[in-house]
């Protein structure tokens, strides 16, 4: 791979729009992106949502690229991002307070075949925080309840159901959000807990996960101010590299929560974020900005290989664990025809209500 290639396959872009702009198409052409997410804005209906991702990977195969994470944000309940025409799927905290094991399994193997029948192969699910703060309005029914167990137990199952409809499941907010009062997508949270508490309760969770063989990490822009009260985990070596790396023995991809996000970007510099990131063991540098913020990204990790704040040792042993990943779920930029929105409406009916 070229170091352009290389350096292109450690970003996802979100973008703006229902069809494929000419920036997008220059995102994957010559910066040749690791991979997009979709949000509600990108998606009007079923159609559209088929020959969109289609698109993408047409342009992206007849570029000879790497094949593209199509990535989307679908937990179920309020965190929906399928065509209005589909049904919802139940909140993670509806799933928790059944305390079926094998519902929530089939939940999770449901919605990753939903979701890859409109071309995805990436879900930023389950949430694996616990919901032990009820002021904690950003995470509230997202999350599975209130204790480890019980997330422990359900998350995992919906995680193993994505996987096993081969869907990658990246879990989320690694080291925890839910005892946050502030919300990152505005603001920069901080958690003063010890790290007998983490290990007792947030971390839990991912530590499972890990045990589980998960295959991607969301790591969170939280301060744990008695681990390292001047970088959120994002940025944080002690965080991503010594803890979730060394301790968790976790040797999967790491990917950030959205880099634009209020809790960095009323905080940091842009330019700072990114290469600390990388530098404290992210693999995947997450945007939803825009196109313009994903080219100034690139540049900015480009510039930081010249100039030596980033080395590319450091950014090639992302790119082996990112190949990994995509050659683990054998994935390939082949198009989907158009489906019926009844006929899935039917299936999850038949088998989730």
């Amino acid at each position: 791979m070229t170091l352009d290639e290389k350096v292109g396959q450690l970003v996802i872009s979100g973008f703006q729009g229902e069809t494929v702009s000419e920036e997008l198409k220059e995102l994957i052409e010559k910066y040749h992106i690791g991979g997009i997410i979709l949000f509600r804005s990108n998606i009007k209906d079923s159609n559209q949502l088929v020959e969109f991702t289609n698109s993408i990977k047409e342009i992206n195969s007849i570029n000879g690229g790497v094949p593209i994470f199509v990535s989307v944000d679908q937990e179920g309940g309020r965190v929906s991002r399928l065509p209005k025409e589909i049904d919802k799927f139940p909140s993670a905290a509806n799933i928790g307070k059944l305390d079926d094991e094998k519902l929530s399994y089939k939940i999770g193997n449901l919605l990753g075949e939903t979701i890859k029948s409109f071309g995805f192969n990436l879900d930023f699910a389950p949430v694996l925080d616990i919901a032990s703060n009820p002021e904690n309005k950003v995470i509230g029914d997202r999350a599975f309840g209130d204790n480890p167990d019980i997330v422990c137990r359900m998350g995992l199952q919906f995680m193993n159901g994505l996987k096993d409809s081969n869907v990658i499941s990246v879990v989320k907010h690694f080291p925890g959000h839910g005892d946050t009062k502030a919300d990152s997508h505005y603001e920069l949270p901080y958690l003063n807990h010890d790290r007998k508490r983490l290990d007792t309760i947030e971390f839990v969770p991912f530590k499972k996960a890990v045990e589980y063989g998960v295959d991607g990490i969301m790591v969170s822009h939280i301060v744990l101010k008695n681990i390292d009260d001047k970088n959120p985990a994002t940025m944080s070596k002690t965080v991503a590299t010594d803890i979730l790396r060394k301790e968790f023995n976790y040797n999967g991809v790491i990917f950030t929560d959205d880099i634009n996000m209020g809790a960095i970007a009323k905080n940091y510099l842009l330019r700072d974020a990114v290469i600390k990131s990388i530098n404290a063991g992210v693999d995947v540098i997450v945007s939803s900005k825009g196109c313009e913020e994903t080219r100034l990204i690139i540049e900015i990790i480009k510039e930081a290989l010249k100039e030596g704040s980033i080395s590319e040792e450091r950014i090639d042993e992302s790119i082996e664990r990112i190949l990994k990943l995509k050659n683990k779920y054998e994935l390939q930029d082949k198009t989907l025809t158009k489906i019926n929105p009844d006929n899935i409406n039917k299936i999850i009916n038949e088998k989730i209500k």
